[in-house]
């Protein structure tokens, strides 16, 4: 039905390589698998019969735990329109605790409609409102006040970006700040 690659550790793996663990998802125990490093990546795939055989509404959701005692994290979803996907796995250093257990990678058949966002489009509409925050504040400082209405210069805008792409080339963490 599926498979998974972690590039530069691994050919691909099928869903034997997987544990059922119900009747619609599957475990792969990072431990069982021969890999020098703990891979960065996963690159899910659908075969074209399972991605053919997905009744409609379903989706296959793919989640990582970084170890036994961390959370699973929603990674993304496949489905007939997108059969494959690269997904960036979230490390176990992050929290002040111990990682303690192997990291596992899970699959679940699950209705679409019900699944979060896939982290990127949640980054990326973050990193948007950061932006527009930013670009908020710029034109705050040059405007009047006209019964509650923001008067701006007319080339506000391009001074704003001007000053976005100078402040990005002297700092190069300067564009990593909008991400939280």
């Amino acid at each position: 039905m599926f498979g998974v690659v972690f590039p530069d550790h691994t050919f691909p793996l099928d869903a034997t390589a997987f544990a059922q663990v119900a009747p619609n998802s599957w475990l792969l125990d990072l431990s069982t698998l021969t890999l020098a490093a703990a891979p960065r990546s996963a690159v899910v795939f659908l075969l074209p019969a399972a991605a053919a055989a997905l009744p409609p509404g379903k989706a296959v959701a793919v989640y990582f735990q970084a170890a036994a005692n961390r959370p699973f994290a929603f990674l993304g979803a496949l489905g007939a329109t997108r059969p494959s996907a690269s997904f960036s796995l979230p490390e176990a250093g992050d929290d002040p605790e111990p990682a303690v257990g192997p990291a596992k990678l899970g699959v679940a058949v699950e209705d679409a409609a019900a699944l979060p966002p896939p982290p990127d489009e949640q980054r990326a509409e973050r990193v948007a409102l950061r932006v527009g925050e930013n670009l908020f504040n710029f034109m705050q400082s040059f405007c009047g006040a006209d019964g509650g209405k923001l008067v701006v210069p007319t080339d506000i805008l391009d001074r704003w970006f001007r000053k976005f792409q100078e402040r990005a080339k002297k700092d190069p963490t300067y564009l990593k700040s909008f991400d939280f």
